[in-house]
């Protein structure tokens, strides 16, 4: 985004990107789905993958659909669901899910970024800022998504499965969700996260480990949280209601 673009944002999108950057923050960690962007990418590729057919052609169909359905109604967990839409993935050519994710994700959600996210992650690594981005969305989703945003894959920690000759496997690694983003960051990046970036509740503990917190377009439940715990609450300029 050059000068001109970033001087049309709204008086209070400036102020937010203001507060943030006089932090002067150098290790911070960013959630994705309704932080970066509108929408979970990662149900939505489920959901497309089921439908394309070709990319897991021999997965269960019914069986996973009956499954996210049991999930929507509280009878599956997050953590193990998201690691469902994983290693699903099983014996295909890790090559061809990257591909269908950066297509998926170039077709249906490039459009979906907040730009003053994408700003604010660009002008803090600007700084020399150390960005992490954090989800429990398949990280091959997150790694197309973060093209556009310029975080190399050293630095996703998304859910992720052992790949052994270019071929997934269904050995999980881990699903950064609830206590596994903290968790996640404490064993991979072993720096004080002095900033966290977040949407739901599944983002709380992330958010109340770093020294700084910010909802970002929260979800209700985590607004109450937030509001409850003085952490600044931001809706992105294309979230907030009309007058």
């Amino acid at each position: 985004m050059n000068p001109a673009e970033a001087e049309a944002f709204l008086p209070a999108t400036l102020e937010f990107l203001d507060a943030v950057l006089r932090l002067q923050l150098c290790v911070v960690a960013f959630d994705c789905d309704g932080t970066l962007w509108a929408g979970d990418a990662g149900e939505r590729f489920f959901d497309w993958e089921l439908r394309q057919g070709d990319i897991v052609p021999n997965v269960p169909i019914l069986a996973l659909r009956e499954r996210y359905a049991a999930y929507k109604r509280g009878e599956v967990d997050e953590t193990t669901m998201c690691g469902d839409m994983v290693t699903m993935h099983r014996g295909v050519s890790e090559a061809k899910v990257m591909n269908a994710a950066v297509r998926f994700f170039d077709q249906f959600f490039v459009a979906q970024i907040f730009p003053e996210m994408r700003e604010l992650v660009r002008r803090l690594q600007e700084n020399g800022c150390e960005v992490w981005a954090v989800s429990s969305s398949n990280e091959w989703v997150i790694r197309a998504g973060m093209k556009h945003f310029r975080i190399p894959e050293s630095r996703i920690l998304a859910a992720k499965v052992e790949v052994d000759d270019g071929i997934v496997t269904d050995r999980l690694i881990r699903v950064p969700s609830g206590h596994g983003k903290p968790q996640a960051l404490s064993e991979v990046v072993k720096k004080e996260i002095e900033a966290a970036f977040g949407n739901s509740r599944w983002d709380t503990e992330m958010l109340a480990t770093a020294k700084h917190a910010f909802a970002v377009n929260p979800t209700p439940d985590l607004e109450s949280v937030a509001r409850a715990q003085g952490w600044p609450i931001y809706f992105p300029e294309g979230t907030r209601p009309r007058n």
